[in-house]
């Protein structure tokens, strides 16, 4: 099952081009577009759940017709949904107001949506509602384990082959520059070339028979099809 989220956001625009990427990175994105709107559903969602909630995170922007992003807090804590703040409001007060009210994190629009994308992952993980298990094919990554098989047996992957191969396959269908992986597995302090990524990807894909799968960008970098 795909991990819902929900994207709060009345701009069509943004909210369609939202939705188009997290369906093509493997989420199932659901759209609200009003702020009344979105706390009857969430409101809804609790009432009927018999375990763990239905939405996983929540996208929510602040300047919303019906009720605004702040005044939604309450209700997205109570019906226990992290929030991601997306928003144009990029004053202090407002970042600060954001981050005591209970969100996990708060970006600033225009946004990159591969930096909104490693967002969602690393709060999906911190609040325990990442997906600990991907398959793609017949390679299956365990996170919580740490461990790879391939046809049910066991890959060795060396420590930043792992990352590499986590990040990739946590955004499928999603272009990485070299730069930006780099940055994302090394960190950015790392003082290498990106030749070191062109070294890894070949040997993620001749360990996992990955040729077709983890496919080169020309003249920016990889991305995994699954």
């Amino acid at each position: 099952m795909k991990t819902k989220i929900l994207v709060i956001e009345d701009d069509t625009a943004i909210s369609e081009l939202i939705c188009m990427n997290l369906e093509a990175a493997g989420y199932d994105p659901v759209p609200i577009y009003d702020g009344e709107e979105a706390e009857t559903a969430v409101l809804a969602e609790k009432e009927k759940r018999e375990s763990v909630p239905e939405y996983a995170l929540a996208l929510l922007d602040i300047m919303l017709p019906g009720k605004d992003g702040f005044q939604l807090m309450e209700v997205m804590q109570t019906a226990e949904i992290p929030v991601i703040y997306l928003t144009a409001k990029a004053d202090v007060v407002s970042k600060v107001h954001g981050l005591r009210a209970g969100a996990e994190d708060y970006i600033v629009k225009p946004f990159e949506v591969l930096e909104l994308l490693v967002r969602i992952e690393k709060v999906l993980q911190r609040t325990g509602r990442g997906r600990e298990i991907i398959e793609i094919q017949d390679v299956r990554i365990d996170r919580k384990e740490h461990q790879v098989t391939k046809g049910g047996k066991p890959v060795a992957l060396k420590p930043m082959e792992y990352e590499l191969l986590v990040l990739l396959a946590g955004n499928k269908n999603v272009a990485f520059s070299r730069e930006q992986l780099l940055g994302q597995v090394w960190g950015s302090d790392y003082m290498g070339e990106t030749r070191t990524v062109d070294v890894h990807i070949g040997r993620l894909r001749k360990k996992l028979d990955f040729f077709d799968v983890i496919r080169t960008i020309p003249k920016t970098g990889y991305r995994l099809e699954d």
